[in-house]
């Protein structure tokens, strides 16, 4: 079992975000994974696989508006993280625009995900610390490999940022998988916000199955995906299976839901399944409104390792930041077996 971590991950620190109608401290800081690390104790260092793994998934057009946004906006006069105010909800198609506000409304979707002077650096390296987590599953050493990855991905699309998600680290992983031989490749997530960016990259791919556990959108964010109907489009139809959830499912609710999904993956014949794993589904966070208490972090650690399958998880959500080491700690104990 390897758990694969990168400090340069610590770089991303925005101030603030647009939630609810006002200006709140962003939920997603590195005290998250000060809190991990203190209960998970020593880690791998992440390797660097270069650009190109990244854009194999993404749009090397934004890659590069990520590489650039945080200088563009200081060089327009700015100050603070970059952060967009108006978004092509229709007609959105690749155009010629200059100014930063245009691009930062063209590559991102919501307003609390802004760009701050180290979130290219820490994205990029949370996208290396998930394809080192590969290398270790890939070369034979595990079956399991954990990487703690922040800022989270999977909200992130081929060519847009939202839900405090920038590169998907998940996505890259599955693509990077394939491309190795190592499918049929599934993606099981289980944060409580429904991974909308990685639906979004495969919808239409028949080969890497998408399975996600969530909050029912009619309720929570994302809100315009990730209803129950959405199951895949042209040849990746019935690739995708979305299982939402009411607010308050506790671990004897959520447990028949996992058995569902894990029947899923099974049936695709997966040889290796990348867990996007939030503990924002914990009784207590602040952003959330499940009730798994930590006891049932152990118990679905424990039915992924019986399924015997390969298993690269990335770290998603979790923002109950006191609970969220020793959560974390629970479930890749129970996943991975002693160290």
């Amino acid at each position: 079992m390897a758990i694969v971590f990168d400090p340069r991950q610590l770089r991303h620190a925005p101030a603030r975000e647009m939630h609810n109608g006002d200006w709140a401290p962003h939920q997603e800081s590195p005290a998250r994974v000060h809190s991990i690390l203190s209960a998970i104790g020593a880690v791998a260092p992440a390797r660097d696989h270069g650009v190109a793994t990244l854009t194999a998934v993404h749009d090397p057009a934004y890659v590069a508006f990520l590489r650039a946004a945080h200088a563009d906006w200081r060089a327009a006069g700015r100050s603070g993280d970059a952060i967009g105010y108006a978004w092509p909800v229709v007609g959105r198609r690749a155009l010629n625009l200059s100014r930063i506000d245009a691009r930062l409304g063209r590559y991102s979707y919501d307003a609390g995900t802004p760009i701050a002077e180290g979130t290219w650096e820490a994205a990029y390296w949370s996208a290396q610390t998930a394809l080192t987590a590969l290398d270790h599953v890939a070369g034979g050493s595990t079956t399991r490999a954990f990487a703690l990855c922040r800022p989270p991905g999977h909200h992130a699309g081929r060519d847009y940022l939202g839900g405090y998600c920038f590169l998907n680290n998940a996505a890259i992983v599955a693509a990077e998988a394939r491309r190795r031989g190592l499918g049929p490749v599934a993606i099981l997530d289980i944060d409580y916000h429904h991974g909308n960016g990685t639906q979004d990259i495969f919808l239409a791919d028949p080969d890497i199955l998408f399975v996600s556990i969530h909050a029912d959108p009619a309720t929570d964010y994302p809100f315009y995906w990730g209803h129950a109907d959405e199951t895949g489009e042209g040849e990746g139809k019935g690739a995708t299976l979305n299982l939402p959830m009411p607010h308050g499912t506790d671990g004897a609710a959520y447990r028949p839901v996992l058995d569902r999904a894990l029947s899923a993956v099974a049936a695709h014949d997966t040889r290796l399944l990348v867990l996007s794993f939030g503990a924002d589904t914990y009784v207590d966070d602040p952003i959330a409104h499940f009730a798994l208490q930590r006891a049932d972090f152990a118990a679905i650690g424990e039915r992924l390792a019986a399924t015997g399958i390969d298993i690269v998880t990335v770290m998603e959500g979790g923002y109950a930041t006191d609970a969220l080491g020793a959560n974390v700690a629970t479930f890749v104990a129970a996943l991975h077996g002693p160290r």
